[in-house]
């Protein structure tokens, strides 16, 4: 309401100095027919004036505040797989028995383009991801996650992502895998319904977590080389990756 009231104030203000402005020309010139004209072509400006701010200039502002907005998003998405998504992706491959049909897909290099980017994204939507909970070792996905539970919490708090959808959907699928898992105290006595529902869950956060890894590496590439570099190096899907640059 303040605010509110201060917009008007300063709109009232504004009007009543124009107003005086042009009486103080009257009582110097004494050109009524001067100041009509001047008034009438002023007043002829003004939907000019408001194409070139409300359409032009806004839309500028507006594209330059998105893109701020993004390089932030993206510095989020950087910190999460640097923190725990690369790991996680590992950690999920292990549980899927045919990773091995998609594993070279995965070696992303530097010389990759656009339109391989693009197709591999298009082939993995169509893959039939397989999650099998009990390939994998449940505690050691458990201990990760839970250790990293607080670092997730902060994420989902982040105001950025509210622009970034699928991000967001990932967090919470893994957030709710997280608390899946740590509500059960033994993960070597299930029984196989329970097993299959864990397989759900990890096969859920699996599936967004390899999209967003792509579209992750695909930002490296074209941004920032020298991350990129270390992605190359760290990729959880190259058996030959090492972190030693050779």
């Amino acid at each position: 309401m303040k605010r509110f009231n201060w917009q008007i104030l300063l709109g009232l203000s504004l009007v009543v100095l124009s107003a005086f402005l042009y009486f103080v020309h009257y009582l110097i010139f004494r050109d009524t027919h001067h100041i009509f004209i001047y008034l009438l072509g002023d007043l002829a400006f003004i939907p000019v004036e408001v194409l070139v701010v409300t359409l032009i200039l806004h839309r500028l502002l507006t594209e330059r505040e998105k893109r701020a907005m993004l390089e932030k998003l993206n510095m989020v998405v950087g910190a999460f797989f640097s923190e725990v998504g690369t790991r996680l992706l590992k950690s999920f491959s292990n549980f899927d028995p045919d990773v091995e049909r998609i594993r070279k897909d995965l070696v992303v290099s530097k010389d990759w383009t656009e339109q391989e980017f693009r197709s591999l994204s298009q082939h993995l939507k169509n893959y039939e991801y397989i999650i099998e909970s009990k390939k994998g070792n449940l505690e050691d996905l458990k201990s990760l996650l839970v250790g990293k539970r607080n670092f997730l919490l902060r994420l989902l708090e982040n105001p950025n992502l509210l622009e970034h959808d699928t991000f967001t959907n990932l967090l919470w699928a893994v957030f709710h895998l997280t608390e899946e898992l740590e509500y059960r105290i033994d993960l070597k006595q299930l029984p196989d319904s329970d097993y299959e529902h864990l397989a759900n869950d990890m096969k859920r956060a699996y599936t967004l977590l390899i999209s967003e890894w792509l579209v992750y590496m695909k930002h490296l590439q074209e941004s920032y080389p020298y991350l990129f570099s270390l992605a190359m190096r760290t990729n959880p899907f190259d058996l030959n990756a090492s972190i030693e640059v050779k």
